[in-house]
């Protein structure tokens, strides 16, 4: 078992190829359809799973400072799906040096002339943040924090399975704790960037921990599946129903912190009834109103209702259950942070949205799946392998 490794064979490789491959149709159909609406997909769904992947980093650093033992029995997970991020932030600087000019309004050059009928006081107050070379330093810089402090803390995981004692372990500990630090500013400032200035005049001082709130959430939903299809395949089979109760208790917990800032962030912009404020949620009421209440429904009823219990955290089909719906509803959440500033009231949810979706999930799952045949499922030279394998709650 201790040196048991994912096999990466013809059958884990064909779905995600295929699923790739219907994402890069929609993509191409998209750009002769309707630019704009493609290169808001691209963003949204790019986004979004390197969210997943930079979650999975960030789970392995907060048990590594907070030295956990429960967890080191599925650690494997969330350090194979954070190898995603080169390609998720590779995307990312590709979206924005070809696609800003139809995603972020505040790249428009003559925004800034003074002269120009066209010229916003408010935005070229902000320029000295929002101009395009500061934006690409902070984007490059974010790539090598994200990237770079993954690689290490992966590393080092795999040195220490190669030539055991304690220094591999406590040299993670001290990247992560390095880690931690700066993945608190990079979090709020890169959601600021790629997606609270896409409505350029509109701020909120709660969307950095909004945008967290759904990162880590969707993080912790694709470690419970992909957990749970690895014992499905006949993996991991030391992972108990303990594990998949810790799990499933992030799972809960998240989506109600999401809700929690969702609705902090509304009321205060609400009651306080500010026109540079409002006419965020004004532009979703009236041209989103049924996908902004079903937001809510997904994110919070559904995850609340099916995890509720003990016993339904602990159960596998539960699990696939939520771990689907909480997928797919913050999802949802990013395309609604995305849309209403880049297409607006021509939205339409169809094959290029779906098809976007389908091929990042397949890129995603093949980026971990090779990560995860790198290296044995279970790190055997952990100082508390022990006391996971025993976890009893």
């Amino acid at each position: 078992m201790m040196d048991q490794k994912f096999e990466l064979n013809q059958n884990n490789k064909v779905l995600p190829l295929i699923m790739i491959a219907i994402g890069v149709a929609a993509v191409a159909t998209g750009f002769f359809s309707d630019p704009t609406r493609t290169w808001a997909s691209l963003l949204i769904s790019n986004f979004y799973f390197n969210a997943i992947a930079l979650a999975g980093i960030f789970f392995v650093a907060v048990q590594m400072i907070a030295q956990s033992g429960w967890s080191v029995a599925l650690i494997r997970v969330p350090e194979a799906m954070s190898g995603f991020m080169k390609f998720g932030m590779l995307g990312m600087i590709l979206i924005f040096i070809f696609g800003h000019h139809d995603l972020y309004h505040w790249t428009h050059p003559e925004l800034y002339d003074k002269t120009s009928p066209e010229y916003d006081a408010i935005l070229d107050g902000k320029s000295g943040f929002l101009n395009i070379t500061f934006y690409m330093v902070r984007i490059i810089a974010y790539a090598l924090i994200w990237v770079g402090f993954a690689w290490m803390i992966r590393k080092k995981s795999l040195e220490e399975d190669a030539i055991g004692g304690v220094e591999p372990y406590r040299r993670k500990i001290t990247l992560s704790a390095i880690f931690i630090v700066l993945f608190a500013i990079t979090s709020s400032t890169s959601a600021w960037d790629f997606l609270m200035s896409i409505d350029s005049h509109w701020f909120s001082t709660l969307f950095g921990w909004y945008t967290f709130a759904g990162l880590f959430v969707s993080g912790m939903s694709m470690i419970a599946l992909l957990t749970l299809y690895l014992k499905r395949r006949g993996y991991m089979g030391h992972i108990n129903e303990s594990h998949l109760h810790d799990v499933g208790k992030f799972m809960f917990a998240f989506s109600i912190f999401w809700t929690y800032l969702w609705f902090s962030q509304f009321m205060l912009i609400w009651y306080a009834n500010l026109p540079e404020e409002v006419v965020y949620y004004q532009t979703r009421w009236q041209y989103f109103k049924k996908l902004w209440v079903g937001n809510l429904l997904v994110n919070f009823i559904a995850p609340f209702l099916v995890l509720m219990t003990r016993d339904a955290k602990r159960k596998t089909a539960i699990l696939w259950v939520a771990g689907i719906i909480i997928i797919i509803g913050h999802w949802l959440d990013v395309y609604l942070m995305v849309t209403p500033g880049t297409v607006g009231a021509h939205w339409h949810i169809g094959f290029i949205e779906i098809g976007t979706f389908i091929g990042y999930l397949g890129l995603f799952l093949f980026s971990t799946f090779r990560e995860l045949s790198k290296a044995a499922l279970v790190p055997k030279n952990h100082p508390m392998l022990s006391e996971s394998l025993h976890h009893h709650i």
